[in-house]
């Protein structure tokens, strides 16, 4: 059944961490199951304020709920500081800072290229085809014995499409390391989350946020979906408190209110829609790419001057000229509907 099928995750670990033995925090060591106790183990502050004591370690109810409404197990999610933590332990765990390397999509996620910057590994690109595509043939040309992670970006951020199904399975078959698909505006999507293949392809890894669908930018929680075996791994590295309680509390709020996301996202799904039909019809917008995201990538006449009118109209967009295939490109977030309004006005000024 090809690469994924057949290599072990435990070698593609890094030798340190694979004999790694992870801190021992005073709240794994015992864990509460609500019983009246004293305690006087983790060196806390004893008056209570309501946040004087350690969070969970493990987020155990956070996780349940997450696991309920996924269908999987608390053993194959980890939670951290937002995307970028997650993301930032994944390079730690698997690659070997000065031998291995991994390969990114232009234009992308700017934030993969910047880890494997600050973990010392090689960024190999392999630029997006014309119609914002993976090239698969070239990826794999590019990959090698020392190439660990592959990070996919579905959709895609700036440019705002899915990637083929059949392409990122040809790469799940063949890419030889771990293949991280970043769900980070799956809510915005018609293609269903990858997910559903999780227990197919045991290197495949999943990643999502709350702080686009959910409105939680602010708390900073990232969420990380894999085998068992994996998140085993990135649990030995993680640090034992990585995820505060304020965290905790406000993202199982917001995780189980699904009716008030929903209602949410189709909004602005709703307010997409309408403002790509009228950015069609704006003559500085010369193309507008569809977007399976909550952001339009649009290119205009001159990017850079109606950026700038924008901005002096109170109006803060994202130039993203200076990327790959994007030269003349503005990204537009869909705001509420009030904030669209005013955007597409002044762009016809």
């Amino acid at each position: 059944m090809g690469i994924q099928k057949n290599t072990s995750i435990e070698n593609l670990a890094r030798e340190n961490v694979k004999g790694l033995k992870p801190y021992a925090s005073a709240r794994d060591e015992y864990v509460s199951d609500g019983s009246p106790m004293v305690f006087l183990d983790a060196n806390e502050n004893p008056f209570d304020n309501g946040y004087n004591r350690y969070p969970d370690p493990r987020q155990r109810k956070l996780k349940e709920l997450l696991a309920r409404q996924k269908g999987l197990q608390t053993s194959q999610i980890l939670l951290g500081n937002g995307s970028d933590e997650v993301l930032d332990l994944i390079y730690r765990a698997f690659c070997e800072p000065g031998r291995d390397n991994v390969l990114t999509l232009p234009p992308t996620y700017g934030m993969y290229k910047v880890l494997a910057d600050v973990n010392a590994v090689e960024n190999r690109e392999v630029l997006l085809e014309s119609n914002f595509e993976p090239n698969v043939e070239g990826i794999l040309k590019a990959a090698d014995q020392h190439s660990k992670i592959l990070f996919l970006c579905s959709p895609n951020n700036p440019t705002a499409n899915s990637f083929s199904r059949d392409r990122i399975r040809a790469l799940l078959e063949h890419f030889p390391g771990l293949v991280v698909i970043d769900e980070a505006y799956i809510d915005f999507s018609s293609e269903p989350s990858w997910l559903s293949e999780l227990a197919q392809w045991p290197r495949l890894i999943v990643t999502q946020t709350l702080s686009k669908a959910y409105g939680l930018a602010g708390i900073r929680l990232g969420i990380c979906y894999a085998s068992d075996e994996i998140i085993a791994i990135l649990n030995k590295i993680k640090p034992p408190y990585n995820v505060n309680e304020l965290t905790q509390q406000k993202a199982y709020e917001g995780v189980r209110d699904t009716e008030g996301v929903k209602k949410e996202v189709t909004q602005i799904l709703s307010e997409r829609a309408r403002l790509i039909q009228s950015l069609r019809a704006i003559p500085s917008v010369k193309e507008v790419y569809p977007s399976d995201a909550n952001f339009v990538l649009a290119r205009m006449d001159d990017a850079a001057r109606r950026y700038g009118e924008l901005l002096s109209q109170g109006i803060v967009v994202r130039n993203r000229s200076g990327q790959p295939l994007c030269d003349n490109t503005l990204r537009f977030t869909v705001g509420t509907p009030g904030e669209n309004e005013k955007l597409i006005e002044a762009l016809k000024s």
